[in-house]
């Protein structure tokens, strides 16, 4: 470090440091009222920090830091990628997920270091279901199959040794997750809110996604071709339109005669309401300020309904009802 004397009577200190990319010498500085010992130590702890801030952005964007990358240091640039990369649904649930990596792995851990066997006996200690297992090993894998395709991993061959175990559970759950007929006019004719009813039932009839439902434009439902345009779906934890789940969600869904008899009755309700009201809406389902519908709402009435008047031994959600399309059908 060295100092420069100013025309306004302050000092500057001065202190170099070498761009480990390039190898190129660059220069950082700090002003001080005067030159003595104290401000020397201040001004040292100040420019060793400028430096290490830079020197960190640099070794995050190329492989300096392969091996001295933190888990908690990968989680966060992973994070930050998603953020703009990804729906903010898919952001917030990668988000969780790190965060939960982070606690069991530990943080501080250097990524270099991680083995298969390391993961599986952390893992295993968390004593957790097959299934909510399984969901980290593939949440661990894409953030680590991320950092290598960055650059920021140099060998990942050893992730393909953590396997899933095989879920029997989560099988007999979903061969169970369905509506018979009965079943499913049974939870209707209980359920008392006339917008909740309309909402279970367009679901069980079109297997649409509560999200996608949520977020249909009147203009998306076409009763003369008979045809249901499904472009959108409605993010509830941050409440915004997004894109439908995958590409192949993209799709046509044809209103066959239960359906659009629904449809109609759907319209009808809610034109009447509207009138009631004078509020306009260019949703399909809206709510009855004209906005989307409270989503967790809809949830808690249709799960404490179906607990009610059903014998059923899993819980009733709004997937239950997606899954029930197929039985209809």
């Amino acid at each position: 470090m060295w100092t420069e004397q100013l025309s306004n009577g302050n000092v500057k200190f001065v202190e170099r440091y070498t761009d480990p990319l390039t190898l190129e010498l660059h220069r950082v500085s700090c002003t001080m009222a005067k030159d003595t010992n104290s401000t020397r130590k201040q001004a040292q702890a100040i420019l060793n920090e400028k430096i290490e801030k830079k020197l960190e952005k640099i070794s995050m964007s190329a492989a300096v830091r392969k091996e001295k990358l933190r888990l908690g240091q990968l989680c966060t640039m992973y994070n930050t990628f998603q953020k703009t990369a990804r729906a903010p649904s898919t952001y917030s649930r990668n988000l969780h997920a790190c965060n939960s990596l982070c606690r069991i792995l530990g943080e501080d851990t250097l990524v270099s270091q991680l083995t298969a066997g390391y993961v599986n006996e952390k893992l295993a200690e968390q004593n957790e279901a097959v299934g909510t297992t399984n969901e980290r090993i593939t949440r661990f894998k894409a953030l680590i199959r991320w950092g290598y395709e960055n650059d920021y991993i140099a060998d990942i061959a050893w992730i393909n040794k953590i396997r899933k175990e095989k879920d029997i559970k989560k099988k007999e759950k979903l061969e169970d997750k369905y509506l018979e007929r009965e079943e499913l006019q049974t939870l209707l004719n209980n359920l008392t809110v006339p917008r909740w009813r309309m909402l279970a039932s367009f679901a069980a009839l079109s297997g649409l996604r509560v999200g996608e439902i949520i977020a249909l434009r009147d203009s998306d439902v076409n009763l003369d071709k008979r045809i249901i345009s499904v472009t959108k779906n409605y993010d509830s934890n941050n409440k915004v339109i997004g894109y439908t789940k995958t590409s192949c969600s993209y799709r046509k869904v044809y209103i066959q005669d239960e359906l659009l008899t629904l449809c109609r009755q759907i319209r009808f309700f809610i034109k009447k309401e509207q009138l009631l009201t004078g509020v306009r809406s260019p949703l399909f389902i809206p709510d009855i300020s004209g906005d989307h519908v409270h989503y967790w709402a809809y949830n808690k009435c249709l799960k404490e309904t179906a607990h009610r008047v059903l014998n059923k031994d899993v819980e009733i959600t709004t997937h239950v009802l997606r899954h029930t399309h197929v039985s209809l059908s």
